[in-house]
């Protein structure tokens, strides 16, 4: 399997509830409705508690805290079916829609994304 993990960091100016709603009430149905085209075998949002929340398990492990306000993670079944999608007309223009969503409430240049071979030992 193939994931691609997105840390989300919120628009300024715009409160963590806000973000969150808007991602799972309008940005999830749009991921959900291009799947199918874009080869998407799963997909998950991980929606961060209250700010501060962490801190303590931060410090405790000698860590800096990282303060995202969710992490997105889609999966395809190999790197074959995730580079297929931009392959056609309509998986680019699904992945345009997508990314032109994600700029009304993600901050781009601060959300890293990165791909990676998922391998699971537990569960």
């Amino acid at each position: 399997m193939i994931k691609l993990t997105f840390c989300l960091k919120r628009l300024p100016g715009l409160s963590r509830e806000a973000f969150q709603t808007y991602w799972r009430e309008n940005h999830a149905p749009l991921v959900q409705r291009h799947a199918r085209v874009l080869g998407i075998a799963r997909y998950v949002q991980s929606h961060s508690l209250p700010e501060g929340t962490a801190t303590a398990l931060a410090q405790a492990r000698g860590s800096v805290g990282q303060d995202y306000d969710g992490v997105a993670e889609l999966w395809w079944d190999s790197m074959d079916s995730f580079a297929a999608s931009g392959l056609t007309a309509e998986g680019r223009a699904a992945g345009q829609e997508l990314l032109e969503d994600e700029a009304r409430f993600i901050d781009l240049p601060n959300s890293p994304i990165f791909l990676v071979e998922e391998r699971q030992f537990v569960g």
